[in-house]
């Protein structure tokens, strides 16, 4: 079993900058491909971004309202998986999950936008980007 806890979260200004962090906790957590998702009131959980295994070649995946803002990165020492935000937009404003997907890996290829190949989630952090 794997607990996520996400941190991070806050208020800031268009333009600004966030790290959100998310930290695991049981499990083999090099080996979980992990997920970052959003969701804003009365809307959907979306995909923001993704960053594979530490157990072979390292491949991302960002949603393209996020591409050359937003990077994804693991520490697996620190079991610790991150978002940067960059040039934050009011529109970014959401409840923001992180999730991870364990082998055989349900969210590789075209499935890594799906909440539903993703095994374990976080209890979510606020991101509020005033304009």
């Amino acid at each position: 079993q794997v607990q996520l806890v996400e941190s991070g979260g806050g208020l800031v200004q268009t333009g600004g900058s966030l790290r959100l962090s998310c930290g695991g906790s049981g499990g083999t957590f090099r080996s979980y491909a992990m997920g970052w998702f959003r969701q804003a009131p009365g809307k959907e959980r979306e995909f923001v971004a993704r960053i594979s295994s530490s157990t072979g070649i390292t491949y991302y995946n960002y949603a393209d309202s996020v591409k050359g803002r937003f990077t994804i990165s693991r520490d697996n020492a620190k079991r610790t998986v991150y978002l940067q935000m960059n040039s934050l937009k009011p529109e970014d404003t959401a409840v923001y999950y992180c999730a991870a997907d364990p082998p055989p890996y349900s969210s590789s290829g075209v499935g890594y936008s799906f909440p539903r190949n993703y095994n374990y989630w976080g209890q979510g952090t606020q991101v509020t980007v005033s304009s």
